[in-house]
């Protein structure tokens, strides 16, 4: 199962994960994913993120790929994510190199 929280703060939309990126949860982050970025600029927080499948971490690129920043936070979503994108991008962000306010 997959908790999405959004939060729009009028300068950009971040979707807030939960849970396991897997199955029918992938569908559904693209889906919202998909209207969060017809908004404006997207940011991807993994905060209590224990496992993505092969679909979920191929998203999450798609979503990278588009210019949205991914988060994590802790060492297991950060994990999660190196295996997504490489820590040097300019758009990693965990919150010990950025602050995460919205």
């Amino acid at each position: 199962m997959l908790k999405i929280t959004t939060y729009d703060n009028g300068k950009r939309t971040v979707l807030e994960l939960e849970g396991k990126l897997v199955g029918p949860w992938v569908n559904e982050l693209e889906r919202v994913w998909y209207l969060a970025e017809r908004a404006g600029s997207v940011h991807v927080v993994l905060k209590e993120v224990g496992f993505i499948d092969d679909n979920g971490k191929e998203l999450l690129a798609r979503i990278y790929r588009s210019g949205a920043v991914l988060v994590a936070v802790g060492c297991l979503a950060e994990a999660l994510l190196q295996d997504v994108i490489k820590k040097e991008s300019a758009a990693w962000r965990s919150p010990a190199k950025e602050a995460v306010s919205w």
